[in-house]
Protein backbone atom coordinates (compact mmCIF):
# COMPACT_ATOMS: atom_id res chain seq x y z
CA UNK A 1 0.00 0.00 0.00
CA UNK A 2 0.81 3.38 0.58
CA UNK A 3 1.95 6.62 2.70
CA UNK A 4 -0.09 9.93 2.81
CA UNK A 5 0.68 13.18 4.21
CA UNK A 6 -1.52 16.09 4.20
CA UNK A 7 -0.59 19.71 5.92
CA UNK A 8 -3.42 22.53 5.90
CA UNK A 9 -2.32 25.75 8.39
CA UNK A 10 -3.17 29.94 8.73
CA UNK A 11 0.46 30.66 7.65
CA UNK A 12 3.06 29.50 5.34
CA UNK A 13 5.18 26.68 6.56
CA UNK A 14 8.45 24.78 5.54
CA UNK A 15 7.71 20.84 6.05
CA UNK A 16 11.53 19.71 5.31
CA UNK A 17 11.14 17.68 8.87
CA UNK A 18 8.08 15.55 7.84
CA UNK A 19 9.05 14.72 3.90
CA UNK A 20 12.66 14.42 4.99
CA UNK A 21 14.60 15.20 8.36
CA UNK A 22 12.19 13.44 10.67
CA UNK A 23 13.35 9.59 11.89
CA UNK A 24 9.96 8.10 10.22
CA UNK A 25 9.70 11.41 7.74
CA UNK A 26 7.73 10.55 4.17
CA UNK A 27 11.03 9.93 2.21
CA UNK A 28 12.14 7.33 4.84
CA UNK A 29 8.91 5.70 4.48
CA UNK A 30 9.29 5.26 0.74
CA UNK A 31 11.81 2.57 1.30
CA UNK A 32 9.14 0.36 1.84
CA UNK A 33 7.17 2.37 -0.85
CA UNK A 34 9.56 2.47 -3.78
CA UNK A 35 7.08 2.77 -6.60
CA UNK A 36 6.52 6.52 -7.10
CA UNK A 37 6.47 9.84 -5.12
CA UNK A 38 4.50 13.14 -5.59
CA UNK A 39 3.82 16.28 -3.86
CA UNK A 40 1.36 19.06 -4.21
CA UNK A 41 1.64 22.35 -3.01
CA UNK A 42 -0.27 25.54 -3.04
CA UNK A 43 0.83 29.38 -4.24
CA UNK A 44 -1.31 32.05 -5.14
CA UNK A 45 -4.05 29.21 -4.49
CA UNK A 46 -2.57 27.51 -7.48
CA UNK A 47 -1.41 23.86 -7.37
CA UNK A 48 2.03 22.82 -7.84
CA UNK A 49 2.06 19.09 -8.48
CA UNK A 50 5.17 17.17 -8.77
CA UNK A 51 5.86 13.41 -9.46
CA UNK A 52 7.94 10.37 -10.07
CA UNK A 53 7.81 6.87 -10.64
CA UNK A 54 10.64 6.83 -8.38
CA UNK A 55 11.99 6.06 -4.54
CA UNK A 56 11.48 9.25 -3.18
CA UNK A 57 14.27 9.36 -0.76
CA UNK A 58 16.53 8.56 -3.53
CA UNK A 59 15.27 11.48 -5.94
CA UNK A 60 17.58 14.66 -5.93
CA UNK A 61 13.98 16.38 -6.91
CA UNK A 62 12.50 14.97 -3.87
CA UNK A 63 14.80 16.09 -1.76
CA UNK A 64 15.37 19.41 -3.35
CA UNK A 65 11.69 20.16 -3.19
CA UNK A 66 11.44 19.08 0.21
CA UNK A 67 13.63 21.74 1.09
CA UNK A 68 12.28 24.54 -0.15
CA UNK A 69 8.54 24.37 -0.09
CA UNK A 70 6.38 26.51 2.34
CA UNK A 71 3.42 26.66 1.77
CA UNK A 72 -0.18 26.76 3.52
CA UNK A 73 -1.48 23.82 2.17
CA UNK A 74 0.31 20.65 1.06
CA UNK A 75 -0.40 16.85 0.38
CA UNK A 76 2.74 14.35 -1.01
CA UNK A 77 2.31 10.80 -1.42
CA UNK A 78 4.29 7.72 -1.50
CA UNK A 79 3.48 4.63 -3.82
CA UNK A 80 3.62 0.95 -3.28
CA UNK A 81 1.77 -0.21 -6.41
CA UNK A 82 -1.24 -2.61 -6.49
CA UNK A 83 -3.34 -1.13 -9.89
CA UNK A 84 -1.35 0.05 -13.00
CA UNK A 85 1.99 0.07 -13.78
CA UNK A 86 4.91 2.10 -12.01
CA UNK A 87 4.36 5.34 -14.94
CA UNK A 88 4.38 8.85 -13.86
CA UNK A 89 0.49 8.85 -14.70
CA UNK A 90 0.16 6.70 -11.82
CA UNK A 91 1.64 8.43 -9.47
CA UNK A 92 -0.34 10.66 -6.64
CA UNK A 93 -1.38 13.05 -5.93
CA UNK A 94 -4.01 13.24 -8.45
CA UNK A 95 -5.00 16.77 -10.22
CA UNK A 96 -8.25 18.25 -11.66
CA UNK A 97 -8.29 21.77 -11.54
CA UNK A 98 -7.37 23.15 -8.38
CA UNK A 99 -8.22 20.14 -6.56
CA UNK A 100 -5.96 17.62 -5.61
CA UNK A 101 -6.31 14.07 -4.16
CA UNK A 102 -4.06 10.82 -2.48
CA UNK A 103 -5.48 7.85 -1.78
CA UNK A 104 -3.60 4.87 0.44
CA UNK A 105 -5.99 1.44 -0.47
CA UNK A 106 -7.33 -0.46 -2.97
CA UNK A 107 -10.61 -0.33 -4.57
CA UNK A 108 -11.68 -3.99 -4.62
CA UNK A 109 -12.47 -6.34 -8.49
CA UNK A 110 -11.08 -2.73 -9.90
CA UNK A 111 -10.95 -4.33 -13.02
CA UNK A 112 -14.06 -6.43 -13.16
CA UNK A 113 -15.92 -3.11 -11.82
CA UNK A 114 -13.85 -0.74 -13.75
CA UNK A 115 -17.00 0.25 -16.75
CA UNK A 116 -19.39 0.57 -13.53
CA UNK A 117 -17.42 2.58 -11.41
CA UNK A 118 -16.62 4.81 -14.77
CA UNK A 119 -19.90 5.23 -14.95
CA UNK A 120 -20.00 6.89 -11.98
CA UNK A 121 -17.98 9.47 -13.07
CA UNK A 122 -19.43 12.49 -15.10
CA UNK A 123 -19.35 11.94 -18.51
CA UNK A 124 -17.29 15.51 -19.07
CA UNK A 125 -14.72 14.54 -16.96
CA UNK A 126 -14.16 11.34 -17.66
CA UNK A 127 -11.52 11.94 -20.78
CA UNK A 128 -9.46 13.56 -17.96
CA UNK A 129 -8.53 10.07 -16.22
CA UNK A 130 -4.90 9.32 -17.79
CA UNK A 131 -3.94 6.51 -15.60
CA UNK A 132 -4.40 2.72 -15.07
CA UNK A 133 -5.73 3.32 -11.15
CA UNK A 134 -8.25 2.51 -9.08
CA UNK A 135 -7.33 5.79 -7.32
CA UNK A 136 -7.42 8.18 -9.96
CA UNK A 137 -11.01 6.74 -10.84
CA UNK A 138 -11.74 6.83 -7.28
CA UNK A 139 -10.63 10.95 -7.69
CA UNK A 140 -12.92 11.26 -10.02
CA UNK A 141 -15.90 9.90 -8.70
CA UNK A 142 -15.68 12.38 -5.71
CA UNK A 143 -15.17 15.15 -8.19
CA UNK A 144 -18.49 14.07 -10.01
CA UNK A 145 -20.05 14.11 -5.98
CA UNK A 146 -18.39 17.59 -5.25
CA UNK A 147 -19.76 18.54 -8.49
CA UNK A 148 -23.86 18.18 -6.94
CA UNK A 149 -23.01 21.56 -4.87
CA UNK A 150 -21.70 23.86 -7.56
CA UNK A 151 -18.67 24.73 -9.78
CA UNK A 152 -15.57 23.17 -8.80
CA UNK A 153 -13.34 26.49 -9.73
CA UNK A 154 -16.07 27.77 -6.89
CA UNK A 155 -15.58 27.87 -2.96
CA UNK A 156 -16.85 24.60 -1.14
CA UNK A 157 -17.15 24.20 2.64
CA UNK A 158 -16.00 21.73 4.46
CA UNK A 159 -19.54 20.42 5.03
CA UNK A 160 -20.10 19.64 1.05
CA UNK A 161 -16.48 18.07 0.81
CA UNK A 162 -17.55 15.78 3.91
CA UNK A 163 -20.77 14.65 2.23
CA UNK A 164 -19.31 14.21 -0.87
CA UNK A 165 -16.86 12.09 0.69
CA UNK A 166 -18.94 9.96 2.22
CA UNK A 167 -21.54 9.61 -0.83
CA UNK A 168 -18.14 8.01 -2.92
CA UNK A 169 -17.62 5.95 0.15
CA UNK A 170 -20.70 4.72 0.53
CA UNK A 171 -21.22 4.14 -3.94
CA UNK A 172 -17.50 2.71 -4.68
CA UNK A 173 -18.32 0.20 -1.52
CA UNK A 174 -21.80 -1.03 -3.07
CA UNK A 175 -20.41 -1.54 -6.26
CA UNK A 176 -16.77 -3.16 -5.25
CA UNK A 177 -17.37 -4.81 -2.24
CA UNK A 178 -17.62 -8.15 -0.37
CA UNK A 179 -18.41 -9.20 3.08
CA UNK A 180 -15.35 -10.81 2.99
CA UNK A 181 -13.26 -8.11 0.95
CA UNK A 182 -14.17 -5.00 1.60
CA UNK A 183 -12.25 -2.23 -0.17
CA UNK A 184 -9.52 0.13 1.37
CA UNK A 185 -10.52 3.76 1.16
CA UNK A 186 -8.04 5.94 2.66
CA UNK A 187 -8.01 9.60 1.28
CA UNK A 188 -7.15 13.10 1.46
CA UNK A 189 -8.59 15.86 -0.77
CA UNK A 190 -7.89 19.49 -1.36
CA UNK A 191 -8.26 22.51 -3.23
CA UNK A 192 -5.63 24.74 -1.09
CA UNK A 193 -8.06 25.98 1.45
CA UNK A 194 -10.94 23.09 2.10
CA UNK A 195 -8.91 20.13 3.26
CA UNK A 196 -11.33 16.71 3.83
CA UNK A 197 -9.56 13.90 4.77
CA UNK A 198 -11.38 9.89 5.29
CA UNK A 199 -9.69 6.82 7.32
CA UNK A 200 -11.31 4.14 5.13
CA UNK A 201 -9.43 1.00 6.31
CA UNK A 202 -6.20 1.81 5.92
CA UNK A 203 -4.48 3.51 9.11
CA UNK A 204 -4.51 7.42 9.11
CA UNK A 205 -3.34 10.16 12.31
CA UNK A 206 -4.31 13.47 12.99
CA UNK A 207 -2.48 16.20 14.57
CA UNK A 208 -4.34 19.11 15.20
CA UNK A 209 -1.63 21.02 18.18
CA UNK A 210 1.73 20.50 19.36
CA UNK A 211 3.20 19.09 22.98
CA UNK A 212 5.20 23.20 22.23
CA UNK A 213 5.54 24.91 19.67
CA UNK A 214 8.89 25.70 18.73
CA UNK A 215 8.07 28.96 17.15
CA UNK A 216 5.90 30.41 20.20
CA UNK A 217 8.21 33.14 20.96
CA UNK A 218 7.70 34.72 17.29
CA UNK A 219 4.84 33.92 15.93
CA UNK A 220 2.01 36.43 15.56
CA UNK A 221 -0.50 33.65 15.14
CA UNK A 222 0.24 31.53 18.50
CA UNK A 223 -3.03 30.50 19.87
CA UNK A 224 -3.99 27.96 22.81
CA UNK A 225 -5.20 25.65 20.39
CA UNK A 226 -1.36 25.17 19.30
CA UNK A 227 -0.24 23.42 22.48
CA UNK A 228 -3.72 21.56 23.39
CA UNK A 229 -6.74 20.09 22.27
CA UNK A 230 -9.42 22.50 20.82
CA UNK A 231 -12.25 23.24 22.92
CA UNK A 232 -14.44 25.87 20.41
CA UNK A 233 -13.29 23.68 17.12
CA UNK A 234 -11.18 26.30 15.84
CA UNK A 235 -7.42 25.15 15.05
CA UNK A 236 -4.04 26.96 13.65
CA UNK A 237 -3.15 23.76 11.90
CA UNK A 238 -4.16 20.50 10.87
CA UNK A 239 -1.51 17.61 9.62
CA UNK A 240 -2.55 13.82 8.67
CA UNK A 241 0.05 11.19 8.00
CA UNK A 242 -0.25 7.26 7.09
CA UNK A 243 2.40 7.14 10.02
CA UNK A 244 2.87 8.83 13.16
CA UNK A 245 5.93 11.50 12.40
CA UNK A 246 8.37 11.88 15.36
CA UNK A 247 8.64 15.59 16.67
CA UNK A 248 6.54 17.83 18.77
CA UNK A 249 3.02 17.12 16.85
CA UNK A 250 0.65 15.28 19.38
CA UNK A 251 -0.84 12.35 17.45
CA UNK A 252 -4.51 10.71 17.41
CA UNK A 253 -5.38 7.56 15.39
CA UNK A 254 -8.54 8.01 13.12
CA UNK A 255 -11.33 4.96 13.50
CA UNK A 256 -12.44 3.67 9.82
CA UNK A 257 -15.16 5.78 8.52
CA UNK A 258 -13.77 8.53 10.40
CA UNK A 259 -13.81 11.90 7.90
CA UNK A 260 -12.18 15.00 9.06
CA UNK A 261 -11.35 18.66 7.82
CA UNK A 262 -11.38 21.91 7.82
CA UNK A 263 -12.18 25.33 5.50
CA UNK A 264 -11.32 28.63 5.11
CA UNK A 265 -11.89 29.19 8.47
CA UNK A 266 -9.86 26.57 9.99
CA UNK A 267 -12.64 25.10 12.02
CA UNK A 268 -12.44 21.45 12.89
CA UNK A 269 -15.47 19.63 11.52
CA UNK A 270 -15.61 15.44 12.11
CA UNK A 271 -18.14 13.15 11.25
CA UNK A 272 -18.72 9.38 10.24
CA UNK A 273 -18.94 7.57 6.91
CA UNK A 274 -22.99 6.77 8.55
CA UNK A 275 -23.44 10.15 9.61
CA UNK A 276 -23.21 9.09 13.22
CA UNK A 277 -21.80 13.20 14.55
CA UNK A 278 -18.61 12.75 16.28
CA UNK A 279 -17.26 14.84 19.01
CA UNK A 280 -14.32 17.06 18.30
CA UNK A 281 -10.65 15.27 18.58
Amino acid sequence: MCRLFGFRSVIPSQVHRSLLAADNALGAQSNAHPDGWGVAHYVDGTPHVTRAPSTAINDAIFQRLSGIVSSETLLAHVRKATVGPKTVLNCHPFQYGKWVFAHNGEVRQFEEKRDELLDLVAPRLRRYILGDTDSEVLFFVLLTELLAFGPLAGRLGIDEVIASVRSTVCKVRALADTAENPSLLTFIVTDGVTMGATQGGKELFLSTHKSRCSDRDHCAHLAPECERPTTGGSINHMVFSSEVIQGDNVWTELSNGDILGVDWRMRLTRAHVDKRALPLI
